[in-house]
């Protein structure tokens, strides 16, 4: 890896979303990288600015990926590579406001990816969504060669619709995309909230005492993987010359079951209150998750180091360190 990240010293490069738990991650990252310029866009829709690195290289915009003005404002700046994180996150989400979601997932990613393409940048890497765009009927182990065409939410829709778009700029104009599908990611810099990740709210609802809401049976899977693992992927997805014109899986490849999960934080943090079981969701049609990473091993040297635990740990860590701040923003 330090021979990937010698790539990026002293270059420019453009994070959208780079606020959230993924985006905060990645720039610390790039920080110890010694790149030149990185900018962070963000309309902290889902974030907060103080969770953004503070650093002299790290340059703070607040906007949105829809808005013509912003994105003429970051790309005055040469830019080098460009990681489009940004997205109306969350299925539910999408569920309640579609319209939103289009618009952000969809008319958003175009915008960034013009741009990308009249600046012409040296690599464009797509957060895309594993969990998304293989549906729920795909086998597994997940392999990226199978895409699902009918899907069960708009973030779902979205997310492909995100790597067809890719897919048109990388073959008519040949600008150098690559795409990341995350499955399932957790880490510091999640904060709690309405329409967040199960495993930090877990941890919010456990440190108050409260029940750990479970919909379904508990014995549903996820491919849970640790944020430190996805960035290290990402940036692999940046410099490699292969990656170009590709998709991978960025998971753990273990399944894990969400009543485990449950039970590993509410061991940690001492909570009586245990779980308590609701109904599905009528979208949540999946109860298995875990992908192949093979291709992803294979071309660029990916392999996941973090235990559940280790990184369930980290992520109660991080809220006691900034507990104050996450109660004060936090959201349900």
């Amino acid at each position: 890896m330090e021979q990937y990240m010698r790539e990026y010293k002293g270059k420019n490069v453009l994070i959208t979303g780079g606020a959230g738990c993924i985006g905060s991650n990645l720039t610390k990252a790039l920080i110890k990288a010694e790149t030149g310029k990185v900018i962070v866009l963000d309309d902290l829709s889902a974030a907060e600015k103080w969770n953004v690195p503070v650093d002299p290289s790290v340059l703070f915009v607040e906007g949105s990926v829809v808005d013509d003005e912003v994105l003429k404002r970051v790309f005055a700046i040469k830019l080098d590579y460009v990681f489009h994180l940004a997205a109306h996150f969350a299925n539910q989400n999408s569920v309640d406001n579609p319209e939103t979601d289009l618009e952000v997932n969809g008319l958003g990613t175009l915008r960034v990816l013009e741009y990308a393409n009249l600046t012409k940048v040296k690599r464009f890497v797509f957060a895309s969504s594993g969990c998304s765009v293989y549906g729920s009927q795909a086998p597994l182990p997940l392999k990226e060669d199978f895409v699902s065409l009918h899907l069960d939410t708009p973030y779902q829709i979205t997310k492909l619709l995100g790597e067809l778009y890719c897919n048109f700029y990388q073959n008519y104009y040949g600008l150098p995309v690559a795409i990341a599908r995350y499955f399932n990611v957790y880490g510091p810099g999640e904060i709690p909230g309405a329409y967040r990740n199960v495993i930090p709210n877990f941890m919010y609802w456990a440190l108050h005492q409260m029940p750990l809401p479970i919909t379904g049976t508990g014995e549903e899977t996820r491919d849970f993987t640790f944020v430190e693992d996805i960035v290290d992927g990402t940036l692999r997805c940046g410099v490699v010359p292969e990656a170009v014109g590709q998709a991978f899986n960025l998971a753990s490849e273990t399944e894990t079951k969400v009543v485990d999960i449950a039970s590993m934080v509410n061991e940690l943090t001492g909570n009586l209150g245990g779980v308590k079981f609701l109904a599905r969701r009528d979208w949540d049609k999946i109860t298995k998750r875990r992908a192949s990473i093979q291709k992803a091993h294979k071309v660029l040297g990916y392999q996941p180091k973090t235990k559940m635990k280790d990184g369930i740990n980290k992520v109660y860590n991080w809220i006691v360190e900034n507990r104050e701040k996450i109660e004060a923003c936090a959201k349900f």
